[in-house]
C-alpha cells in the first residue's frame, strides 16, 4: 500500500528544505500560469495598475485595496485555471458536473473583476471626480 509520503516527497521535507522546495513549486505555478492568455492579461494588467495604485491611492489603505484587488483577480484566474485543468485531466467529455465547476470558476473570475474595477473606479472618481 502506498502511504501518502512514498507517493509524494514533498511530505517527507521538514523545515527550509519544505520551505525552498514549496517555493519552487509556487513558481512553476506561476509559469504554468503564464502560458494561460487571461492570466497573462491580468499580469501585464497588473503591471501597469499596481505602481498607478501608489498615485490614485489616497492614504495606504486605500493603496493596499488598490493593489490587493489586482492582485486578488490573479490568484483567482490561477485557482480557476486550476480548477479547470483538474476537470480536464479527468476527460474531455462534457459532463454535468464539470461544467458547473468550470461555470462557478468563471464566475469566481467575474466577481473578482468587478471588485477590482469598482473598487478603482471608486478611487479615481475620488481623485479625480473634482476635476469633471
Amino acid at each position: 500500500m502506498t502511504t501518502p509520503e512514498d507517493a509524494n516527497p514533498q511530505k517527507r521535507r521538514t523545515g527550509l528544505s519544505r520551505v525552498w522546495h514549496a517555493l519552487h513549486y509556487s513558481l512553476a505555478g506561476l509559469r504554468a500560469g503564464w502560458s494561460e492568455t487571461a492570466f497573462r492579461q491580468e499580469a501585464l494588467a497588473a503591471f501597469v495598475l499596481v505602481p498607478l495604485a501608489f498615485f490614485v491611492g489616497q492614504g495606504w489603505v486605500e493603496t493596499a485595496l488598490l493593489i490587493g484587488t489586482v492582485v486578488l483577480v490573479m490568484i483567482v484566474e490561477l485557482l480557476n485555471t486550476g480548477i479547470e485543468t483538474a476537470i480536464d485531466r479527468i476527460g474531455p467529455e462534457w459532463h454535468a458536473l464539470s461544467k458547473r465547476a468550470k461555470d462557478m470558476g468563471s464566475a469566481a473570475v467575474l466577481l473578482s473583476l468587478l471588485l477590482c474595477g469598482g473598487t478603482w473606479l471608486a478611487a479615481l472618481w475620488g481623485h479625480f471626480g473634482s476635476l469633471i
